[in-house]
């Protein structure tokens, strides 16, 4: 957990596996283990945190028992309804990033591409059904100025 409180939106995953998940992350993504908490059964993680470019990502082992039986881990088909969005600086990043994770296992949901709004954008799934999303703002092009017609 970050070492001052402070007033902070953290995303916090339910995996299956959240081992698996922490060594997936740190091969995708480059992420850091923060620290673990291991559940009292010593087979699940009860909490976990990682850093991921510089931020934290909160996440832990599916607990149906706690959750009045229910799943809160994604389904890896269609997956999980909530992206994952990664802000790049460059736009060459954006393409690094998700050829890294299709390494690790990850599933491309939108190649990477230049987009109307202005950014380099670009799409996976992970094995765990998580979305993530990686954008970079696209250089601005100055536009010529327009030549003025001579009147006749």
């Amino acid at each position: 957990m970050p070492a001052k409180t402070q007033n902070l939106v953290v995303p916090y995953m339910t995996v299956a596996g959240a081992v698996a998940a922490i060594a997936h992350y740190k091969k995708a993504f480059g992420a850091k283990e923060v620290m673990r908490m291991p559940a009292e059964d010593g087979k699940r993680l009860m909490h976990a945190e990682i850093e991921i470019n510089g931020h934290s990502v909160y996440l832990s082992d599916d607990f149906p028992e706690y959750a009045g039986g229910a799943s809160k881990a994604p389904d890896k088909s269609p997956g999980s309804p909530v992206t994952m969005f990664v802000q790049l600086t460059l736009p060459k990043q954006v393409d690094q990033w998700i050829a890294k994770a299709v390494k690790a296992g990850a599933k491309v949901t939108m190649a990477a591409a230049d987009q109307f709004w202005g950014d380099r954008f670009g799409a996976i799934r992970d094995p765990f059904g998580h979305h993530w999303a990686f954008g970079a703002p696209l250089p601005k092009v100055k536009k010529a100025p327009a030549k003025k017609k001579k009147a006749k």
